[in-house]
């Protein structure tokens, strides 16, 4: 069959690397793909939010399936665009995908479905988010609403970092029409972990839990990224407790879209906050995480083309879901600036000789294929991932292939893992 990927990062080179795997994959397009999904397919010149271009391109090549990478498509109506033709789409509906694309829904939703997450308000008017705010004790979460590149959430403090937040979000419209309105709820304490599954709407396969590193300094220091590594599984969130934590946040979320005439098709994301009290949801995705799809797809044994098909079918009950054993780890290195500006068109070395190492892949994410090789072109350049028989092994084996990988001003974090290593 054909398969069209809708992306450009890190998480589309690694779909694109392991669907070109499937004996069921004839040929594969990324739209618009980047230095390393060229490797894999072909890439074609299409933004991920230009829907009636993607539907197009689906309907020129006739495509099979098409896979939308990040959230922006889904949130945008993908799904619905291309049912209308009879493309089948490993994704949710436009109204199912509000479980990312408004945080106002998703707290609604997970309230009603009786998810555990922290107490919230919703806001549409800044002079009552104010006044609430007079009220509460800090440190407080204050969210935009809609998409705003996971930039949009501030951990407030003090009463005052709350107003600037709010202010900046519903009056300077610093992320736009994201933050007319807001969410404000309650600062949860503990640690982060990611816990994704498979969905066909009824039925959910969990995938093992992972750990994303989201400031971009040692030691979870300076400003959120949109991901500086990832690893799995992770001790946080043992495989004893994945039955469990199935039950607690995904299938609810699962029957409540359901009553409501949305099945969930795709990937549901739970972000998680290890508390005292258990697991809280923090927020939900409706896609593969990025960087966790990285070190996922790095562990999955079975045929993803296999999954994401039964998945569009309602028969994900009739496939089987594989892990290897071994942990998987991947190291973000990133453009000096990110996350905020940062140079281009810096040439990348090393690739192919750290991909000699033994269970090494580089996931290129900001990079594009110029006359003088692999340049960069984004401030996440690669996603350097390692397969080991522990964490240990994987850290090793992974921070060993990013130093044979070079360009200039690039920079990474050396502390992937340790969290779980502690444990």
């Amino acid at each position: 069959m054909k398969i069209l990927i809708v992306g450009a990062g890190g998480r589309e080179h690694a779909l694109a690397w392991k669907l070109s795997q499937s004996p069921l994959v004839d040929e594969l397009f990324i739209a618009p793909g980047n230095g390393g999904t060229v490797l894999e397919g072909t890439n074609v010149a299409i933004k991920d939010d230009d829907l009636p271009g993607i539907v197009a391109l689906a309907q020129e090549k006739q495509v099979d399936l098409v896979v939308p990478g990040p959230e922006l498509p889904l949130v945008l109506g993908l799904q619905n665009a291309l049912e209308a033709h009879n493309i089948a789409c490993f994704g949710p509906s436009a109204y199912a995908a509000q479980l990312e694309g408004s945080k106002a829904f998703s707290k609604t939703i997970m309230r009603e479905a009786g998810v555990p997450t922290a107490d919230f308000a919703v806001f549409d008017e800044f002079e009552d988010a104010k006044n609430y705010l007079e009220r509460q004790t800090f440190p407080i979460v204050v969210k935009a609403d809609g998409l705003a590149a996971g930039k949009g959430v501030v951990v407030a403090h003090t009463k005052e970092e709350a107003l600037d937040a709010l202010q900046s979000m519903m009056i300077d419209k610093a992320f736009g029409m994201a933050g007319k309105r807001v969410v404000i709820e309650e600062a949860l304490v503990g640690e982060e972990a990611s816990f994704l599954a498979f969905c066909d709407g009824e039925h959910c396969v969990p995938m093992t839990a992972c750990q994303d590193h989201k400031a971009v300094g040692e030691g979870d220091t300076g400003p959120n990224t949109g991901g500086m590594g990832a690893y799995c599984p992770a001790p946080i969130l043992p495989e004893s407790e994945y039955a469990k934590t199935t039950d607690l946040v995904i299938k609810p979320i699962l029957e409540a879209l359901k009553k409501r005439g949305a099945p969930f098709q795709g990937i549901l994301y739970a972000g998680l906050m290890m508390t005292a009290d258990g697991p809280k949801v923090l927020e939900y995705n409706a896609r593969f995480g990025d960087p966790e799809c990285q070190p996922l797809l790095m562990r999955l044994e079975s045929d993803l083309a296999e999954i994401m098909l039964a998945c569009c079918q309602g028969r994900l009950h009739e496939v089987e879901v594989k892990w290897t054993p071994q942990t998987a780890l991947c190291v973000v290195m990133a453009a000096k600036g990110y996350p905020g500006s940062y140079s281009k068109g810096m040439a990348i070395s090393g690739i192919d000789t750290a991909e000699k190492l033994d269970g090494v892949k580089v996931f290129q994410a900001g990079t594009t294929v110029a006359e003088a090789g692999t340049v960069t072109s984004g401030g996440r350049v690669l996603g350097v991932t390692a397969l080991g028989d522990n964490l240990a092994d994987a850290k090793k084996q992974a921070y060993q292939a990013v130093d044979l990988v070079s360009f200039e001003n690039g920079f990474y974090r050396r502390d992937i893992g340790d969290k779980g290593l502690a444990r």
